[in-house]
């Protein structure tokens, strides 16, 4: 019974399974094997996200799709946006709304859509690599929005997922950003290897000791309001939005100091 299996011991359902016939035990794998192969959303699940891709394959994670966008009825491409449900974590990280997606993930697929691309919302789950990626193929680019940590979090491996979405970019579908971008880019200090190019702001600084935070911070202070961040993570943690109380900031950068 349900309750006898509750309080058995791991020594004991040993040895119920060892002792089980070939019939039982054939069920009881299949019965574990069904499990893995649909791991149970903990957001809620749905119906897969509409577009002109079936992604019926893989497991639906997310509780809804409000707020998206019809995908239009000929798209220019064809694309997808690839978030991770952390199923450990209270609703699926702190980057997660209670739907189960990111925050920024449905404007981005609706700015997408704006455009005349599709772009479906779709959840990777380590169980199910395989499906996902063969799934991946149909499309023409990915947007990547998987938060450092969070793979490994839901009990996957990074690497594996990086190796797959490069593979992706083999067959020429465009994945952004790519895991050798990420690898490269992904720290903030990499804004600052870009502040001197038309891409980029002159401000821009990072700090690695208190003497360098106390003369570059003033200085940039008194120039224009300043968003400060930690080095890594993009859960929206740990940011600063800072601004002069008397709004008196300086026409040039390091013409003072506050």
């Amino acid at each position: 019974s349900t309750d006898a299996i509750k309080g058995a011991s791991v020594e004991d359902l040993k040895k119920a399974y060892a002792e089980a016939s070939d019939e039982d035990k054939a069920k009881i794998k299949a019965a574990m094997d069904a499990c893995k192969a649909a791991p149970a959303a903990a957001a809620g699940g749905c119906k897969p996200c509409p577009g002109p891709v079936d992604c019926s394959c893989i497991t639906t994670v997310a509780k809804d799709f409000k707020g998206l966008l019809d995908q239009p009825a000929e798209p220019k491409f064809k694309g997808a946006l690839c978030q991770i449900y952390v199923r450990g974590a209270p609703y699926g990280g702190s980057d997660k709304s209670n739907n189960g997606h990111r925050y920024d993930s449905i404007p981005f697929a609706n700015g997408m859509i704006g455009a005349g691309m599709s772009c479906q919302l779709i959840h990777y789950t380590h169980e199910e690599h395989d499906k996902f990626f063969e799934l991946c193929k149909n499309f023409n680019f990915i947007i990547v929005r998987c938060n450092p940590g969070q793979i490994k979090a839901d009990g996957g491996d990074q690497q594996k997922f990086d190796d797959g979405m490069r593979e992706m970019r083999k067959a020429g579908i465009q994945v952004w950003p790519s895991p050798d971008v990420m690898e490269k880019m992904g720290a903030k200090d990499a804004l600052c290897k870009v502040a001197d190019m038309n891409i980029g702001l002159p401000d821009t600084l990072a700090y690695y000791t208190e003497e360098e935070f106390g003369a570059g911070f003033k200085k940039t202070m008194a120039f224009q309001p300043r968003v400060i961040k930690q080095n890594r993570g993009s859960s929206g943690e740990g940011i600063w939005i800072i601004k002069l109380k008397e709004g008196n900031y300086c026409a040039t950068f390091g013409e003072r100091c506050c």
